[in-house]
Parts: C-alpha cells; sequence; structure tokens
C-alpha cells in the first residue's frame, strides 16, 4: 500500500521542470516521509561502499545528494571527507543543516561535475526513471579517474526498464568498470512500484 504522504509517480518519465518542482516542494518533508515508509538504500548503499573501501577518510562525492540522507549513512560508516552535489536548492539547504558535509554545490541538470579527485562516487537512488537517465551513467563515469568507486542503486522502477541494465552491462563489456559487487534487497519497503533495489560497486578501471 503506498504512502499518502509521498508524491505520486515518483518513478515515472516525467521533464526536468517537473522533477526540479516535485523535490523543491517535497525539501522539508522528504526526510521524515521516507524515514517512516523505511527507506533502506542509503545504509545499504554505505555498507557495500564501506565493504570495497578501508580508507574512510578518502574523499567521496555524493551526487545527487538530495537532503542527506545518503550522506548521514556514509557518515554513519565512518566516512569523513564527503563533498555532496544536487540540482535542488531547497534539497541542499536540508543537507548542509546535517553537517555531515565538507562541501555543497548546486549542479545543472543534465551537467555531471568532474570527479577525479574523489576516491569513490556515490549515486543513492539518482539514475532512474524519473529522476536522471540510463546515459547518466556513462557521463558519470566519463569523470572519473582510474581505480575509483561508484557504489549506486538501481530501484525496482530501474531495473524493470532496460535502458539501465543495458548501460551498466556495456561499461562493464567495454572494460570501463569491474563489478565489485551486487546485492538485492529493500528499497522503500512500503511504497508501490519501488520495494526493493539493487546496490551495485564498481570500479572504474
Amino acid at each position: 500500500m503506498s504512502d499518502p504522504k509521498m508524491p505520486e509517480g515518483l518513478w515515472q518519465p516525467r521533464s526536468v521542470e517537473e522533477t526540479m518542482e516535485i523535490y523543491a516542494d517535497w525539501a522539508t518533508r522528504y526526510d521524515a516521509d521516507l524515514i517512516a515508509a523505511g527507506y533502506a538504500t542509503p545504509a545499504r548503499v554505505a555498507a557495500a561502499l564501506a565493504a570495497q573501501l578501508s580508507d574512510r577518510a578518502a574523499p567521496v562525492l555524493d551526487f545527487g545528494c538530495g537532503t542527506g540522507l545518503s550522506g548521514m549513512a556514509l557518515a554513519e560508516a565512518g566516512f569523513t571527507t564527503l563533498d555532496g552535489i544536487d540540482v535542488s536548492a531547497e534539497m541542499l539547504e536540508q543537507a548542509r543543516a546535517k553537517g555531515v558535509y565538507r562541501d555543497l554545490t548546486l549542479g545543472t541538470p543534465g551537467a555531471v561535475p568532474e570527479a577525479r579527485a574523489y576516491a569513490a562516487v556515490v549515486a543513492t537512488g539518482v539514475i532512474s526513471t524519473g529522476a536522471a537517465p540510463a546515459g547518466v551513467l556513462d557521463d558519470v563515469l566519463a569523470g572519473m579517474a582510474a581505480g575509483a568507486l561508484l557504489a549506486l542503486s538501481f530501484n525496482e522502477a530501474a531495473l524493470r526498464e532496460r535502458s539501465y541494465l543495458q548501460a551498466l552491462t556495456d561499461a562493464q563489456l567495454d572494460g570501463r568498470v569491474l563489478l565489485l559487487s551486487a546485492e538485492h534487497g529493500p528499497h522503500v519497503p512500503t511504497k508501490d512500484g519501488a520495494r526493493s533495489s539493487t546496490v551495485y560497486v564498481l570500479r572504474r578501471t
């Protein structure tokens, strides 16, 4: 049964403008709504990255950091040098209040930041139907240094749409990444349409 507090149609294709409006309106309620719904993916992504990256002081970029729930999970996993970027000023305001980020940047829709200074990039629930298209995976990888890790999640909606898994498969087949781990588990257990997600950790070659 879906949670009536959460926006409807979150994991449906829409324009960038519509997506921006949804998250601007939702920013102040986002944490409470998702925590109440049992949002599990940030902690799962942080744990998956921690299993592969022993240096907890290594710089990590939280791509699409939103209100900072992913940053909080990374901090709880022991990571101490966190930067975040998001296209929503309203969401970044909430993230800034959490005090876990070294730096926060307002991004531009469609633009992916240079990430060569980071040991890892995290994209928790970002590359997904209704948020960012599958091609963003290629863009993120293009900006990463060889040897850096990418920890990301695909929820059920992304897994059902062929383009997301195809982008991941192509990156492995052409040698851009090595898949280190993949684990399917809970995402937003009470939300129809995206109850589960797969968390991946990739190494850029």
